[in-house]
């Protein structure tokens, strides 16, 4: 059968690429491996979020003195709020489908390969088919990366997909890796009661984080009892008894710490085996399939997005993406921009940034003004009980433009999209601040740390912007 535009990955790359297609007019067919969706809905980020408002609420019955109530016999039961979990999952499945449907997508469940540049071959448990696309467009994502170490392959040492399967809070359980996904599901469990050690390569957690954010961020983790181990590598996992015991040295000292799990959150890589990209001459690197900026591979009418060409691996980046790939597989010419990808981080407070961090910025050479503003002098955040955080506004110096804006405190990843607008339309501080924002709201924050670039915050006391 013929189509227009195939699209091989159900994520939320593919499906809203397919989705565009079908919107211009294309007879569009979608492939996917296992649930539309992707690791996002299925395994990643609404699995995880679902999960962190159960925690939020544990956290806040357990302080809900602090604002004049009192319950008795609080608990919780994990295994329901799995269930809601997965009540979540299954909704906005049926929410895609219908989409999908609504559309006239054509749906094909099983392992995609391209065989010529206009043919794919789809292996299902029933039968093998082949289909024609005049346009393909790769969406395979990415899948969590391996521990190299001895031991890694024990029952027990698991990923963050096995992870979110587990109906039952583990006693205790070692986090290999200090990135965004390791420190959220580090936080979740913590939060459940679960005795939390995370381990961190490198001298600080989440290494493409603004540092002052990060050494504001470390303290808070470790207040609400998660242990942070920095400067520590991982050489080997055995058992001892019932116990899974891991050998780290710690700058030199070799130390052994034992769980009841261990979870390997290093990194993802993408998912570019065996789907025919050498036979098609589709180029590829260890880091994902190579593209340019209409998302094109070497192969013309080929397209890739996403995690599969490992750039910013974030779900919102992916349907961006792919968007632009499917306005140009109909005939389009648009160019991607990643000018203004912001990142989000659902620990407690919640950390987002968008555009250059400090480093960043005071590397490229440009001279700069940076502005701070904290939430503890914010109306609507004191009376939440939610003061721990700041807003950081990084702007060039010369015009006042935003280069960058990043966010520790409640609702960060809300707060953060008045940043990227700031950025993707090259705004100046003074725009933001001569905007009116409604009182009381944690957005006043945003608009107070812009002031500060160009003068004084009128809520904090007299205080001098640091200069570049």
């Amino acid at each position: 059968m013929n189509y227009d535009v195939a699209v091989i990955g159900g994520g939320p790359g593919g499906y809203v690429a397919a989705i565009r297609a079908a919107h211009l007019g294309a007879k569009v067919l979608l492939i996917e491996q296992d649930k539309l969706g992707g690791v996002c809905l299925n395994k990643g980020c609404i699995p995880t979020k679902t999960l962190l408002k159960s925690a939020e609420k544990w956290r806040e019955l357990q302080s809900i003195g602090e604002f004049g109530l009192a319950a008795s016999e609080i608990g919780f039961d994990y295994s329901l709020v799995t269930g809601r979990m997965h009540l979540v999952v299954d909704q906005m499945q049926q929410g895609i489908l219908q989409l999908i449907k609504s559309n006239n997508i054509v749906v094909k469940f099983g392992a995609a390969q391209l065989v010529g540049v206009d043919q794919i071959k789809v292996n299902s448990d029933a039968e093998e088919e082949q289909y024609m696309a005049q346009k393909i467009i790769l969406a395979t994502g990415s899948t969590p990366l391996g521990l190299p170490v001895v031991g890694s392959d024990l029952d027990g040492v698991i990923n963050s997909d096995q992870l979110l399967g587990l109906n039952y809070v583990p006693r205790s359980m070692v986090v290999i890796g200090g990135g965004a996904v390791g420190i959220e599901l580090a936080a979740i469990f913590q939060a459940f009661g679960c005795n939390v050690t995370v381990i961190e390569m490198q001298s600080e957690l989440l290494p493409n984080v603004d540092r002052e954010i990060v050494k504001r961020m470390a303290p808070i983790l470790r207040k609400q009892g998660i242990e942070i181990l920095t400067n520590t590598k991982v050489a080997g996992i055995k058992y001892s008894g019932a116990a899974l015991v891991l050998e780290v040295s710690i700058e030199g000292n070799v130390q052994q710490i034992e769980a009841e799990k261990v979870l390997v959150s290093i990194g993802r890589v993408p998912v570019v085996d065996d789907l025919g990209l050498e036979k098609v001459g589709v180029k590829y690197s260890r880091k994902g399939i190579i593209v340019n900026n209409r998302l094109e591979t070497a192969v013309p009418g080929i397209y890739a997005i996403g995690d599969v060409t490992g750039q910013f691996m974030w779900a919102h980046a992916a349907s961006a993406a792919g968007l632009v790939a499917a306005e140009n597989a109909m005939g389009g010419d648009r160019l991607v921009d990643y000018t203004a990808v912001p990142g989000c981080i659902y620990t407690t407070p919640e950390v987002a940034m968008v555009g250059l961090t400090e480093e960043q910025a005071r590397n490229s050479g440009c001279k700069i003004k940076i502005s701070k503003f904290n939430f503890a002098a914010n109306g609507k955040a004191v009376s939440m009980g939610e003061t721990i955080g700041l807003v950081k506004i990084i702007a060039d110096k010369a015009d006042g433009h935003i280069l960058g804006m990043h966010i520790i405190g409640a609702h960060a990843s809300d707060l953060i999209m008045e940043g990227a607008l700031a950025i993707q339309n090259k705004l100046t501080a003074k725009d933001i601040s001569n905007t009116i924002h409604p009182h009381p709201s944690l957005s006043e924050t945003i608009m107070e740390c812009a002031h500060g670039i160009n003068g004084d915050i009128i809520h904090q006391a007299k205080k001098r912007s640091s200069l570049a």
